[in-house]
């Protein structure tokens, strides 16, 4: 059992108000909030150890380069990469994806054929449509049903030997879905096709495997996980990132530079030009420790108790309908009031102190299956509580009321 009361205590931003109401914090889906110990390191990087790292021979940064390398192998550790360089540093899951793209632009060929769900992130959307146009790729899309759920016979039909990769979420941010990424990997590989996964809204509540999973690339973001914003990690299996050619060039990518002719970094320094989120970074790797030290088994029983309780709860109220109800999801309940527009609940449950996300999440064409112009979201973490979901039901009963 998780002592919630201590959980709490240690975001400091939960303690405040928000329109003289006690702050209920229900978009965690879009950012996590932090807690004290992130902060506190910080804090602490630019208090103590401010400096450029793997450069100097100074003592500062080789404090720093210590702490950031360690963060990285923290980070490998949570992942289980099988080795430290298969993970770099990126400035989010948007990055990952947009470095990984770029790198099969010299892979691909007219005719070549991309297949991506219908329940994606715009940023595991658009970067693969810019690919398909500068090569000549087409784009194929795995359907999905009412319900949220991707249709894998379609997805059997779409794989052909000229399939080269696959690209899917591991939980949608719109609907909460989780995905059988693990049946979508090898079906992929059976073609011989690599896979990225997006992990963004999957690890606040699942701890991913990615050498059981097989995967060839995963991304994820910091400021899903309880870290800050800016900073996030791509993982890639060695000989996938080997044969990708760098994404930015300058500092630090470099073995050797003339006039005539540029040697490149090793892994994972291939992918990282210029000076890092360095405090990111280091914090990233704090915020995975302290998700660690609570354990993401507890994390993952309790957010489905807030869940279960929330569904439970919301459609009690005359008119509310939710999407993407189904047995496999994470801690996300979108849904919309009959006849109102879910940005004026929105901002009425705002006067209560309660933060939702409202709109179509930048899954547009999830938005369009549905023929709705958006939901409100409600996501839960790990620092809710039931009487939290108590509150944004009163709120949204009061919206119905105000708006009906």
């Amino acid at each position: 059992m998780m002592d919630i009361q201590k959980i709490r205590s240690d975001f400091p931003i939960l303690n405040r108000k928000v329109n003289d109401h006690p702050l209920v914090y229900f978009d965690n889906a879009a950012t996590s909030q932090t807690p004290q110990v992130v902060i506190d390191c910080i804090v602490d990087y630019y208090s103590n150890y401010n400096a450029n790292i793997h450069r100097g021979v100074h003592s500062l940064s080789q404090e720093a380069t210590d702490k950031y390398e360690q963060a990285r192998e923290t980070i490998r550790a949570h992942f289980n990469a099988k080795f430290t360089r298969e993970i770099i540093f990126t400035s989010g899951t948007t990055d990952g994806i947009n470095l990984v793209a770029h790198g099969f632009s010299g892979l691909l060929k007219k005719g070549d054929e991309l297949i991506v769900s219908a329940l994606e992130h715009h940023s595991n959307i658009v970067p693969w449509q810019m690919l398909c146009e500068s090569t000549g790729a087409n784009l194929k899309v795995i359907p999905m049903n009412d319900q949220g759920i991707l249709d894998m016979q379609a997805y059997n039909e779409l794989l052909t030997d000229r399939t080269k990769l696959v690209f899917c979420n591991h939980v949608s941010n719109a609907l909460g879905v989780i995905n059988p990424i693990s049946e979508i990997i090898k079906k992929a590989h059976h073609v011989g096709a690599a896979v990225l996964v997006d992990g963004a809204q999957a690890t606040p509540h699942i701890k991913p495997n990615v050498q059981e999973l097989d995967v060839d690339f995963y991304v994820a973001s910091a400021h899903k996980m309880c870290g800050p914003t800016g900073v996030g990690m791509l993982y890639g299996k060695e000989q996938w990132l080997s044969k990708l050619p760098p994404y930015q060039g300058g500092g630090e990518m470099i073995a050797e530079v003339t006039f005539e002719k540029t040697t490149y970094a090793d892994l994972p320094h291939k992918f990282e030009a210029g000076t890092p989120n360095i405090c990111g970074g280091i914090a990233f790797g704090a915020a995975i420790d302290y998700m660690n030290e609570i354990g993401f088994a507890e994390i993952h029983d309790y957010e489905k108790e807030l869940l279960d309780y929330g569904t439970s709860e919301l459609k009690k109220i005359p008119g509310l309908k939710i999407y993407g109800e189904t047995a496999h999801k994470a801690a996300v309940i979108s849904f919309n009031l009959q006849g109102i527009h879910p940005y004026d609940v929105g901002s009425i449950v705002d006067k209560l102190g309660v933060a939702v996300r409202t709109g179509h999440h930048c899954a547009q064409p999830i938005m369009d299956y549905f023929k709705i112009p958006g939901t409100v979201r409600a996501s839960f973490a790990f620092y809710n509580t039931k009487q939290e979901i108590d509150t944004l039901v009163s709120a949204v009963k009061l919206a119905q009321k105000m708006l009906s």
